[in-house]
């Protein structure tokens, strides 16, 4: 068995949760390596305490499952069945058939599964088993770091397709385009959101839509993307100039970039996480721009392009060594344009190491 369903036993055994449901793709990929969406259909690992665990999944999957190197028990099943009394035959062979408390993915678990599985096994006390995942998900090992920085690597060469494509008159979707296209050739797995493209005033806005508007000079050009590699995810902001920038436009740039160094200078095991954001944003509030920077400094990554934990100055948590997580300051003026700044940082012994490497001095691309 492998030692991070080990670990996930040993909370149960401390917490008395006689049966853990995870159903997620992202945590069934944590704990048994098979990587997939099901789309509709029910996927569920199911751990106890000492019996031995096994895995549901539609039946045209089992043999990856398998492949992924899953090694216990593997139930597959059919359009036409119904799992859950699958489920009930698995949990009855092993002595389970009524049990008193069992953790699930509660904020991501449906109701009428929930109450399924309450059904088949005497309806007991439910808990969360989302804290403790985001627990062992959070600290990333070597294998996991390696992934997250060929992730990395392949979203700065995202950033350089986009940079290379531009000129006057390409609309925001043909840069898009080639962006997708470029790192499709390079073997991204898939892109790990939507990506954005956004030139001019558009650039103002912290989650704006591409569209047909065409380059001019004058114009910053926001690009934010990220790709799936191995299951983990990427994630870039980088801003440049197409053209000459005014003086409000390097102001407007200067300052994002002194937040962002400094949130990352900052940025070590046993610092406060709220306090990442906190620096990022009294550098940005002196300058003026306050009521420009609406949102929260980063969010954690791996699997989930956002994840645990959200780098907002509200979070007391501290940070550790192996944790990964994103700094995003931003600045969005109306009628201006917009600068954002984004690294994927991972925690090391003694401070922070940036992953994505694309250069983040202002680039003015005539």
């Amino acid at each position: 068995m492998n030692k991070r369903i080990k670990q996930l036993q040993e909370w149960m055994k401390e917490e008395a949760v006689e049966a853990a449901f995870i159903h997620s793709p992202e945590n069934v990929y944590y704990l048994t390596n098979f990587l997939t969406d099901p789309h509709e259909r029910l996927m569920g690992l199911f751990v106890f305490q000492e019996k031995e665990p096994f895995f549901i999944c539609p039946g045209m999957e089992t043999g990856q499952a398998k492949e992924a190197g899953f090694q216990n028990e593997i139930i597959g099943y059919g359009d036409h069945e119904q799992p859950f009394e699958k489920i009930r035959e698995a949990f009855s062979s092993r002595g389970m058939q009524r049990i008193s408390k069992a953790a699930i993915e509660s904020e991501l678990l449906s109701y009428s599964r929930v109450q399924e599985f309450l059904r088949i096994t005497g309806s007991p006390q439910l808990v969360s088993a989302e804290e403790k995942m985001n627990e062992l998900r959070v600290i990333k090992d070597a294998g996991e770091i390696a992934i997250m920085e060929k992730a990395a690597a392949l979203a700065d060469y995202g950033v350089e397709a986009g940079v290379a494509a531009l000129k006057e008159g390409i609309t925001e979707m043909d840069v898009l385009a080639k962006i997708e296209y470029e790192l499709k050739k390079k073997g991204a797995q898939a892109m790990s959101f939507s990506t954005m493209v956004l030139f001019g005033k558009k650039s103002g806005q912290p989650h704006g839509n591409p569209g047909t508007a065409k380059l001019k000079k004058g114009d910053f050009v926001l690009f934010d993307l990220g790709v799936v590699v191995g299951g983990y995810c990427s994630d870039i902001t980088r801003t440049v100039m197409f053209g000459q920038p005014d003086e409000k436009q390097q102001h407007i740039y200067q300052t994002v970039l002194t937040a962002e160094l400094a949130a990352l200078e900052a940025a070590k095991p046993a610092v406060r996480i709220g306090d990442l954001d906190k620096i990022a944003r009294g550098i940005i509030e002196e300058a003026g721009y306050g009521e420009f920077f609406p949102h929260r400094l980063g969010h954690g990554l791996g699997i989930n392009v956002h994840e645990y934990p959200s780098m907002a100055y509200t979070n007391d948590g501290l940070l550790k060594e192996g944790m990964t997580f994103t700094i995003e300051p931003g600045v969005y003026v109306p009628e201006v344009g917009g600068v954002r700044i984004e690294d994927d940082v991972l925690i090391t012994p003694d401070g922070a190491r940036a992953l994505t490497a694309y250069p983040k001095e202002l680039q003015i691309i005539e």
